[in-house]
């Protein structure tokens, strides 16, 4: 969600906050990611960047580089929880942003890990999409020639995928 290799005009950010000025909604939507950033490297950042006034909803998009890295599932699970609740207490709305793991850690690991997301939205009632990166992760057109990181195309399917869960709520000023 940094915007790894883009320049700013194609950081999701920016791309969702003008479609929904488009459609009526007075939003300003905030990059707080740093890229390459762990749930704990989140975590460390969380009760500082989420005190910034009139923060409304947080799109909660870390793990993804938890799991390249191999970190056990255990430990990812309990800093995005931590961050959850550090954005309850300050009555912040969450959109959490869900990835699965491939095979590479095997099947043990992708199973504890691919359980992390769905848990965390059914305890605390938050909306959830199951692997923000549907549709977009193993298909070149929409990735940088890394293949990994979404390109232009893959950041407007990200989007409207968050477009279409903001617009949900029936708010006109978040």
């Amino acid at each position: 969600m940094a915007g790894y290799g883009l320049p700013n005009e194609q950081h999701l950010s920016f791309i969702l906050q003008e479609s929904l000025k488009s459609k009526g909604i007075n939003i300003e939507v905030i990059n707080g990611s740093v890229s390459g950033s762990t749930s704990s490297g989140g975590l460390n950042r969380a009760e500082w960047t989420l005190s910034q006034p009139g923060i409304n909803l947080m799109i909660l998009g870390l793990g993804a580089n938890d799991m390249l890295r191999g970190i056990e599932p255990s430990e990812t699970k309990k800093n995005l929880e931590k961050i959850i609740q550090v954005s309850l207490k300050k009555n912040i709305d969450i959109i959490l942003a869900g990835m699965i793991a491939p095979n590479s850690h095997g099947p043990k690991y992708k199973k504890k890990f691919d359980k992390i997301f769905p848990d965390l939205s059914k305890k605390y009632k938050l909306d959830l999409i199951p692997f923000l990166l549907e549709g977009i992760a193993t298909n070149p057109e929409f990735n940088l020639s890394d293949g990994m990181h979404p390109n232009y195309k893959g950041v407007m399917v990200i989007s409207k995928k968050l477009e279409k869960i903001i617009l949900k709520k029936n708010i006109k000023n978040y």
